[in-house]
């Protein structure tokens, strides 16, 4: 049992543990998997799990939603499960081929940057002072750092996708926003998680046709250990934990995930840390900084009083993407 006052940084640093070391399994697996059809697997069974939960729920619950009912509830539904789960998975997995553990959580850190630019273009009433674009633009300038555009080789085609996905991520995200529903956010996960998996079967279909695979232990571990526990234990952490200490706060996870997955794949995979790497990051982080200061002094204000919200209550100024958090302007 963990001490109450412990519980919410115990629960941090293991959700920072899970989803850090989910990059060495997914380089593990990719040793002996196609990437589009590895992550296809992986969301067959996550999502098989969640829809089967979510069912159960419904069937119990007569007050729980477990399935879309409107076309609005399809259209989040369609969106989140093509882009967040389909495109964007099928451009991590391929891009992580070529580069290791550490730069590609390094490169997808840039996801809580990347959103707002978006929701500029795409909600209403926001806007950037000269500060904030500086952060934008330095957090690019630390994605340039880590690619190494000097040496064009495997390692900054790698980066390119990735950077393309985490774009296609946050683009997806703030349209999601855009969609008002009252399917509840299991529900919502579950259904984009089927719904990615038929796409990365298509899509794998598409490029590769139908391989015979032998599924390795090792493949198989990995893909267990990806759809169980980042997946659908991720997951329950980091809802537990935004309800608890909101959305601010937990997503700075985004920003621990690229140390313990450079750490894990040094120690486990025998991974190089390189100056571009760690330079890089450094460089992200500061241009996120600048991008959310007015956010994160807020959060540290909030920190120092008393709450009275209930757990899982939000500002009436936070915008919840799909699991990350933004203010409006």
């Amino acid at each position: 049992m963990i001490p109450s006052r412990y519980r919410n940084a115990v629960l941090f640093a293991l959700l920072a543990v899970v989803w850090g070391s989910s990059f060495v399994a997914i380089e593990t697996g990719l040793r002996t998997l196609p990437p589009v059809l590895f992550a296809a697997l992986r969301y067959d069974i996550a999502g098989g799990i969640l829809l089967t939960v979510v069912a159960v729920l419904g069937f119990r619950r007569d007050d729980f939603q477990w399935r879309p009912a409107t076309r609005t509830d399809w259209t989040l539904v369609g969106v989140g499960g093509v882009f967040m789960f389909g495109l964007y998975l099928a451009l991590f997995f391929t891009g992580q081929q070529y580069v290791t553990s550490g730069v590609g959580a390094v490169v997808l850190s840039l996801k809580p940057v990347a959103t707002p630019v978006f929701a500029l273009a795409l909600l209403p009433n926001e806007r950037f002072d000269a500060l904030e674009i500086g952060g934008i633009l330095l957090a690019l300038l630390g994605v340039v750092v880590v690619a190494d555009p000097t040496s064009l080789g495997g390692s900054t085609v790698g980066v390119g996708l990735l950077l393309v996905g985490s774009l296609v991520f946050a683009f997806a995200s703030v349209v999601t926003q855009r969609l008002r529903t009252t399917l509840p956010a299991l529900s919502q996960q579950a259904w984009m998680m089927a719904v990615g998996a038929l796409v990365l079967h298509a899509t794998s279909a598409a490029v590769r046709g139908w391989p015979s695979v032998s599924l390795t232990r090792s493949a198989a571990v990995s893909l267990v250990y990806l759809a169980v526990v980042a997946s659908i234990g991720g997951y329950l952490i980091y809802f537990d934990l935004l309800g608890r200490i909101g959305a601010n706060e937990v997503n700075l996870v985004n920003y621990a995930v690229p140390v313990v997955a450079t750490v894990f794949g040094a120690l486990l995979l025998g991974e190089p840390i390189t100056d571009a790497t760690i330079t890089g990051f450094l460089v992200i982080v500061a241009g996120f900084v600048l991008l959310k200061r007015a956010a994160l002094k807020r959060g540290v204000v909030a920190a120092r009083r008393p709450s009275r919200s209930p757990p899982g209550a939000t500002s009436s100024e936070t915008v919840v993407v799909s699991g990350n958090a933004y203010y409006r302007g």
